[in-house]
């Protein structure tokens, strides 16, 4: 086998590895479980990073291994791919370490890690798919391997949020199974190909294509959380603040944003889409979300809940940029991929922090927070800046971006989704952030943990601090090479040649 074949298996396998492992382990095995974790997230990193040096330098990196006729089991490390596994492994590597400071002292460790590693192999063999089948096969490890995690403390409420997860997105791996099923007979292959295979076939099978459109969306709709299929997220918020984390910014969410996007450009092609008019009813499904999402937010105190709404919303930024269908807004749908996952993983950061440190898990008693946690308040500020929308926060480059390529694409319409949702994250971000930092501190908390010299556990500090620092550059440095943006402009690039 090729260092080509190779390369993309062993990105999978980085973390598949070290997980079997640490289901073997004892719970007092504690150095041994930190070194199979961190060296796996380590090399997980590095691996990918070689992949897409490679990439840029025109190397090709795929894996085909034949199951059926005309069915494969296939990997490949395409532009889109890349940009997803890139952020899979980073943030990985940071919720490892933010994970293990977490859970410090806690039961049942070596069974949360060990699911913990699957779930980012999952991830990671979700974004090199090459084909629908193989995305399908990661899809459903995707869901197995984070039910677990959900169900972690074993309370009622745990347990009760878990099935509600595990029902919605069982149904939708059922749906999507159909929906693929139904397009091998149709078109005879399941493969991505830049541009789609979609259109290839004849003028009678399009109204079959529009009900495979229609079903490969909704199969992916219930994990990106569009409304009406959102309702399991903030069930699912019972889970210890990394799986919180793990959920919204890299791994379940994200896939199914990601799903919807290969199914446009990958499966169906954009001048298909328009032929089939597909893509705007998925635009005013996103639209929807992205409103509905922030109006919940406004009315939940639990802040972790909060958080969960605002998931529901911004990930639909991606669906939207790929549905109004147009180069710029596609850039600031598919750079916010990356955008949304480092803000949302430090906002839950901190919420874990305030949460394990001080026992604050609500709006409403966050008074003063900010001067007694300095370093998790600055980065959860930053985060929460950027959600808005404020340069020169990440937020702002993908709002700019799909603002102007809706102008571009005539769909005005958009901007005022774009400015409406930008006033209510406003309006449900602003008044932590002058509660927490504005507000006379409060005289106790409802818990006082063990912080050593610093405001809690550098395990815990160091993460969202690292995060928050990369929402500022990312906006900063947008136009580098090799940042977010200018890896979504080469994608775009591909998809919409000159």
């Amino acid at each position: 086998m090729s260092w080509s074949m190779l390369l993309p298996l062993l990105v999978v396998a980085s973390s598949l590895v070290p997980g079997c492992l640490i289901f073997l382990l004892r719970e007092d095995r504690v150095r041994t479980r930190s070194v199979l974790n961190l060296a796996g997230a380590v090399l997980k990193v590095v691996l990918v990073a070689a992949m897409v040096w490679g990439v840029s330098q025109g190397e090709t990196f795929q894996l085909s291994y034949p199951l059926l006729p005309g069915i494969s089991f296939g990997l490949n490390a395409a532009p889109f791919s890349l940009l997803f596994v890139t952020l899979s492994a980073v943030l990985w590597l940071f919720t490892t370490i933010y994970a293990m400071g977490y859970l410090k002292g806690s039961p049942q460790r070596s069974r949360f890690f060990g699911f913990f590693s699957l779930c980012v192999s999952a991830t990671a063999g979700i974004a090199l798919a090459a084909n629908l089948l193989t995305f399908l096969i990661f899809y459903e490890m995707l869901t197995l391997t984070t039910y677990p995690l959900v169900v972690h403390r074993g309370t009622e409420q745990a347990l009760r949020g878990g099935r509600i997860y595990l029902a919605y997105t069982v149904l939708g791996g059922a749906i999507l199974l159909l929906a693929i099923a139904w397009l091998q007979t149709t078109a005879g292959t399941l493969e991505f190909v830049e541009g789609g295979f979609a259109g290839s076939l004849a003028a009678p099978q399009h109204a079959a294509l529009r009900w495979i459109f229609a079903l490969l969306v909704v199969g992916f709709g219930i994990k990106a959380a569009l409304v009406p299929l959102h309702s399991w997220l903030p069930q699912a918020m019972v889970a210890p603040a990394p799986v919180s984390a793990l959920l919204h910014a890299v791994a379940v969410v994200k896939a199914g944003a990601f799903g919807i996007v290969r199914v446009i450009y990958d499966v169906f092609g954009v001048e298909f889409c328009i032929e089939l008019g597909v893509t705007q009813p998925l635009a005013i499904a996103a639209a929807i979300t992205i409103l509905y999402g922030s109006l919940r937010a406004l009315f939940q105190d639990n802040l972790k809940r909060r958080l969960a709404f605002s998931t529901i919303s911004q990930v639909s930024y991606i669906v939207l940029g790929a549905a109004v269908l147009g180069p710029t807004a596609t850039i600031g749908g598919t750079v916010h991929l990356v955008h949304q996952g480092i803000m949302k993983i430090t906002l839950f950061f901190a919420a874990g922090n305030l949460a394990e440190t001080l026992g604050v898990q609500k709006v409403s008693e966050m008074d003063g927070v900010g001067w007694r946690m300095p370093g998790t308040m600055a980065s959860f500020t930053i985060a929460a800046l950027g959600m808005i929308g404020l340069p020169p926060m990440a937020g702002f480059i993908s709002k700019w971006y799909l603002a102007s390529g809706a102008l571009e694409a005539g769909q005005t319409w958009v901007v005022g989704v774009l400015l409406a949702s930008s006033a209510l994250n406003a309006l449900y971000f602003l008044p932590i952030l002058y509660a927490a930092w504005f507000h006379p501190p409060r005289a106790d908390w409802p818990k006082s943990a063990d912080r050593g010299r610093f405001e809690t556990r550098l395990t815990l500090l160091l993460p969202p601090m690292a995060t928050a620092a990369a929402t500022l550059l990312a906006g900063l440095f947008a136009q580098l090479p090799f940042s977010p943006l200018d890896w979504a402009r080469f994608i775009v690039a591909r998809e919409y040649p000159p």
